[in-house]
């Protein structure tokens, strides 16, 4: 249920604060405080909640603002409770009236928080801050856009009046071959952000496997209703030494690797069949007496075994859809051929940054997949925001297909990449165009440095590289928040450059309002000099 309360907070004067304490007004969470349009990410926020049913919700202020403080200062679930309980400062941000030494809310509801916060929202939340950065931009090309419109109709209608049919459909298709006007450039790129697991092997996963198929007959032998108490035997003993024995050597040749692997499938193997012989106490539609996390990792072991069987069987080192985490099944590895990483582990994302420096995810993929297919859709999604196509497209040379290519060119769209085809022969007439291409296309390369930039800030400065949540949607979640804080950077700066200016400009009228004051040193000796020749005259 939402209990809706207006995002319009008390100077900083009227927080409350302990006797002896004064909040400084330059404090950089008074700044970003300030700059951020609160009620609107508050509107969307509260578009995934009931109006009028369930527990009242806690307030969006103090939800959103937790997000940013978490990511902000790159700090735990647990740490960011114990931050904002122990700040004044992070009180005032999250849109609390005084200071208060207990905390506002549990760790645990940040993880719902993301559970809740999908892409939709988080869509919203950019064009929230679009709207702040640049005021009216949207709406003023969607206006341009229909201002246009009623004016051929308007001319249309008076054309009727004047003209015949076939002058008004002339007309009507000249209008229509006119190019649109396209506006502002858009900067493509896709990475890899990386999740918080251990570095992925055969047999690691093999003996990860096993020791969970080992707490899983645990489990049920205990709470098990059979006559027959006898636990199965697992020789978890002989298996777990037997993969330390193993792991333990630093270069193991081939015939030892495929050796232990073997033998870990064997044991899996076992485990597997004497699970599903404990099952068979359990009928169809009654509840296994297992946690859902156990569970749900259950799941996951007869995929894995299959998986590592058969590249086993055939070997090789690659399968389909391949399992690199019980935990996170959903993730697959993504050979990306960087320097000192020809493999990650994570969601692949891409990323599109306009002209002010505002990115945003367009598509996440968990499967390793060609970014170029994605051209089309954050295209799209650069005309839903803006109201108008961008004039160029700079990206990388991977987007540079043949029917991204013409998709642009439909759509009256520049490409920043290198021609497809024979270069043309140069000659004294087109010396001079050709050198202006090639120096336009040089300096559209430059221009696509600052997505690099970006997303360097986000892993070195944010952890975009250490993604630690444990599902695909609260991951997800945690990605699109720390673009959003990258994002509030920017409306940052673009504040205080504006509130700089706005200085100086009041600044100016006040001096050129007010009689000019000469210096107490310059008129002592504009006296002196008056003297002197007044005297001299004399």
């Amino acid at each position: 249920m939402i209990r809706y309360i207006s995002q319009k907070q008390l100077p900083l004067e009227g927080f409350d604060t302990p006797p002896g304490m004064i909040l400084d007004p330059n404090n950089r969470w008074v700044k970003l405080r300030d700059c951020i349009p609160w009620d609107e990410l508050s509107e969307s926020y509260y578009k995934t909640l009931c109006s009028n049913l369930g527990r009242p919700a806690k307030d969006a202020r103090i939800v959103i603002g937790a997000v940013i403080i978490k990511h902000k200062l790159s700090i735990s679930d647990e740490e960011t409770v114990e931050q904002i309980r122990e700040n004044p400062y992070l009180q005032y941000f999250i849109g609390l009236k005084g200071f208060q030494a207990k905390a506002p809310f549990a760790s645990s509801l940040l993880v719902e928080i993301r559970k809740r916060m999908g892409q939709t929202v988080f869509d919203e939340f950019h064009e929230a801050i679009i709207e702040t950065v640049e005021p009216g931009r949207t709406k003023k090309s969607v206006k341009a856009i229909a201002d246009d419109n009623d004016d051929n109709d308007v001319s249309n209608s008076g054309d009727a009046g004047s003209r015949d049919a076939a002058t008004a459909m002339v007309a009507d298709q000249s209008l229509a071959d006119e190019p649109p006007r396209n506006h502002g450039k858009l900067i493509l790129d896709a990475t890899v952000a990386e999740q918080a697991i251990r570095y992925p092997t055969d047999l690691g996963l093999l003996n990860e496997a096993r020791e969970l198929s080992e707490r899983i007959i645990d489990e049920l032998h205990a709470k098990s209703n059979r006559a027959q108490k006898k636990k199965p035997r697992t020789y978890r003993e002989i298996a777990r030494k037997a993969y330390l024995n193993l792991v333990k050597l630093r270069r193991p040749c081939n015939k030892k690797r495929r050796a232990g692997i073997r033998q870990q499938l064997q044991f899996l193997q076992r485990n597997l069949k004497h699970i599903e012989e404990m099952l068979t106490e359990y009928p169809l539609g009654t509840p296994i007496p297992l946690p859902n996390g156990l569970l749900r990792r259950y799941w996951v072991l007869p995929h894995l075994y299959r998986q590592q069987y058969e590249m086993y069987k055939t070997n090789t080192r690659r399968c389909d859809d391949r399992i690199v985490s019980i935990s996170q099944p959903y993730l697959r590895p993504i050979i990306r051929g960087k320097q000192g990483k020809t493999v990650e582990f994570g969601a692949k994302i891409s990323v599109s940054l306009t002209g002010e420096g505002l990115a945003h995810v367009d598509k996440l993929h968990w499967d390793a997949q060609h970014e170029g297919h994605d051209l089309e859709a954050q295209v799209e999604a650069y005309k839903k925001r803006y109201g108008c196509y961008p004039e160029v497209v700079i990206a990388d040379t991977l987007y540079g297909s043949r029917d991204n290519r013409s998709y642009l060119e439909r759509n009256h769209i520049r490409f920043s990449g290198k021609p497809l085809g024979r270069p043309p022969k140069i000659t004294p007439e087109n010396k001079d165009e050709l050198m202006r291409l090639k120096a336009q296309r040089r300096q559209e390369y430059r221009e696509r440095i600052p997505i690099e930039g970006k997303f360097g800030q986000g892993k070195y400065g944010y952890r975009l590289n250490n993604i630690r949540a444990r599902r695909a949607d609260t991951s997800a979640a945690w990605i699109n928040s720390i673009f959003l804080v990258m994002n509030l950077l920017i409306l940052v700066r673009v504040f205080i450059c504006l509130k700089n200016l706005a200085a100086k400009i009041a600044s100016c009228a006040t001096k050129k309002s007010m009689p000019r004051k000469i210096g107490f040193a310059r008129a002592c000796q504009f006296i002196s000099n008056r003297n002197f020749y007044l005297a001299a005259n004399n």
